[in-house]
């Protein structure tokens, strides 16, 4: 790591070093077929095994149950917010969103061209510094779906608890929390998530998507947002990000290395916990979020001062901590630990927040 810098970027991240070994070691030749991933048809044996590899330890990791479609898509995230209402507002041409950052803001954006879409719950009068609680979220019986964002990158906000929604099916961006928590996929009609914190570079989203859900799509959707059409083309309907799909393969083969879905917890409870310890010591520094709702995978946090954020952001990248600049939207800073972060990066980042403390 003596070369490396602890990267804090909320997307794209960091990505396990061992799996950047790996790839780096196999760029040019794939196991021996002459050829490098990002050469080869996605319609060969050698890729065809990649994929199906990929997704079955994807499925096994994540204790994916078999009536449940796994689709490799290019939409990226945002994609999505186009391709949900799409594919499932059809029912009754209604849906409910919960509204606690800035991504969920632009989802509910995008939902209200295809239908009546109704605030179920917003955090928006304290900035988003907190999640409802259930008895706080207005449910409509009678929507096709319900919406939310497990993890707010920007306001550094997750949810602590799984929305109780009746038979209304449960739709999830799961993009900066996935693979960091064991996840109850029977819960969800719809899981999704960007791949660039937790999983693979930028480039691949996952989708995840309980059988029946797909197949009523609205007459006018987009050929590549229809999930029925990439489901039964398995992804392929056009070339998928094939380079990502296998580097999520070995960034899953680490994350089983570490102890799977529990072990990635574990750790993640360790460094937030140490930085917010850290935090919450400091006489200069303040978290954004809300102690009970704090995100595990984004520490938002400031001084009461622009110029003392400058000058510590500035002092930290000389140091070799990048990437710490908070979102314009909050300001201050924002360290995202996420699943490849490695304990050191983190308990070093403790010690550096001590002595910039120290010294002023």
């Amino acid at each position: 790591m003596s070369d490396r810098v602890y990267n804090f970027s909320a997307g794209p991240s960091m990505l396990p070093l061992s799996a950047l070994e790996r790839a780096a070691a196999e760029i040019t030749n794939y196991q021996g077929s002459g050829q490098s991933v990002m050469e080869m048809s996605h319609r060969s044996k050698v890729f065809i095994r990649i994929f199906e590899e990929t997704r079955a330890k994807l499925r096994r990791i994540m204790n994916i149950p078999e009536n449940y479609q796994i689709l490799f898509l290019q939409t990226g995230a945002t994609g999505q917010f186009s391709a949900i209402p799409l594919n499932l507002i059809g029912k009754t041409g209604k849906a409910d969103y919960a509204i606690t950052g800035n991504f969920s803001t632009l989802a509910y954006k995008e939902a209200k061209k295809y239908g009546e879409i109704h605030v179920a719950a917003s955090s928006e009068d304290r900035d988003h510094s907190y999640i409802p609680a259930q008895s706080q979220l207005q449910l409509d019986p009678d929507a096709s779906y319900f919406y939310y964002c497990a993890n707010n990158t920007i306001y550094g906000t997750e949810w602590q608890y799984v929305p109780e929604t009746g038979d209304v099916p449960l739709v999830c961006d799961m993009s900066s929390d996935i693979l960091s928590r064991p996840v109850d996929v029977s819960r969800y009609g719809v899981i999704y998530a960007g791949a660039q914190k937790n999983m693979a570079p930028a480039g691949l989203t996952v989708v995840i998507i309980k059988d029946g859900l797909a197949g009523h799509a609205l007459p006018f959707t987009p050929v590549m947002m229809d999930w029925q059409t990439m489901i039964d083309k398995d992804s392929m309907y056009n070339t998928p990000p094939c380079w990502c799909i296998y580097m999520l393969g070995l960034t899953l083969d680490w994350v089983e290395e570490n102890g799977g879905v529990p072990g990635m917890e574990k750790r993640k409870i360790q460094r937030s916990g140490m930085l917010y310890d850290t935090l919450d010591a400091s006489k200069i520094f303040h978290c954004h979020a809300e102690k009970a709702d704090r995100s595990g995978m984004n520490v938002t946090f400031r001084t009461d001062s622009k110029e003392l954020d400058e000058r510590f952001v500035k002092a930290a990248e000389a140091a070799g901590f990048v990437n710490l600049k908070g979102h314009r939207k909050v300001g201050g800073m924002r360290a995202s630990i996420y699943n490849a972060m490695p304990m050191e990066g983190v308990e070093k980042l403790c010690d550096f927040i001590r002595a910039f403390e120290k010294n002023l």
